[in-house]
């Protein structure tokens, strides 16, 4: 049964059918069908569809929509009951408080990826300091999230951000645009092929989930976050073992590379930039306690 038929507009005495009441009913749908945030998702949605704010939604609680608004929601609803996620519906997600566009062509960012932008922070502070001129690459950058996100931090760096993806770069270009972090540019290419050194810091979310593993991911996920940014490969480390190859002779002396890793992944993904001369630091762990960003150091 497709999810229109599953969940249609509200029914009944149009003068019964508030903001309020559309929020609650959402939120009952979402929950029974078992999705995450129920409330959070439907307040995001009836937001989105009756271009209400936060402050705005709560204002017009009491309201009579009309059938066009309960249409507008009930569209938006239905696309959740099918698990697509709330951000790619309104097609922007917020990761490191910078409000990011995105698309089909592009993951959404994850809270967990901020992980690395503290990581590579981190390493800066100890290595560098934030106040020098940086240069940055970031490999397999999609909406350019990492990029963007050190770049907010860090006001006299330049980065790079690369992608196979000419419509991922375009989502990057405007997303830079639009915060105006001019302080980059895009190259088309896989992960590093293009790029010619030294850069102080490399980072990176590569594709790290099995081939045979992609089947088994939760549907937001497996249906609708692009396979191209998912599949690392019958073992998951393809992407690792071509940062590996060339991350060396990308990285000044004493820089830093930051990768996202998947979980059960810490240990191989050490010994690939071990093996290619590069000195790792233990893993660093998300907010959930998983390890999420492995950093590894160029000597001098």
């Amino acid at each position: 049964m497709p999810p229109a038929a599953m969940a249609p507009a509200l029914s009944g005495d149009a003068a019964s059918h508030t903001v309020a009441k559309a929020r609650r009913a959402w939120t009952a749908r979402f929950r029974a069908a078992g999705i995450d945030s129920p409330e959070l998702d439907a307040r995001l949605l009836v937001g989105h569809a009756l271009g209400l704010d936060h402050a705005a939604l709560a204002a017009s609680a009491t309201r009579i929509l009309v059938a066009s608004e309960e249409s507008a929601i009930a569209a938006l609803g239905n696309r959740r009951l099918a698990h697509e996620p709330v951000a790619r519906i309104v097609g922007t997600k917020e990761f490191w408080s910078l409000n990011l566009r995105i698309d089909a062509a592009t993951l959404v960012p994850r809270p967990e990826t901020e992980t690395v932008v503290e990581a590579a922070l981190a390493a800066i502070d100890t290595c560098r300091g934030r106040a020098r001129a940086l240069r940055i690459a970031d490999l397999g950058t999609g909406s350019g999230a990492i990029l963007l996100a050190l770049l907010s931090e860090l006001h006299n760096a330049f980065g790079v951000g690369t992608d196979l993806s000419p419509q991922a770069l375009a989502v990057a270009h405007d997303n830079t645009r639009r915060l105006g972090l001019t302080r980059a540019a895009y190259v088309a290419c896989d992960m590093a092929a293009a790029l010619h050194g030294p850069f102080d810091v490399i980072v990176s979310n590569p594709p790290y989930i099995g081939s045979d593993n992609i089947a088994a991911l939760p549907p937001e996920v497996r249906l609708f976050d692009p396979r191209l940014a998912l599949d690392g490969g019958a073992d998951g480390l393809n992407s690792y073992r071509a940062i590996a190859a060339i991350a060396p002779g990308l990285l000044a002396a004493n820089g830093v590379i930051v990768v996202e890793i998947g979980a059960g992944q810490a240990e191989a993904v050490a010994a690939l930039l071990a093996g290619a001369g590069l000195a790792p630091s233990p893993p660093r762990p998300d907010l959930n306690n998983m390890p999420r960003a492995l950093v590894a150091k160029k000597g001098s």
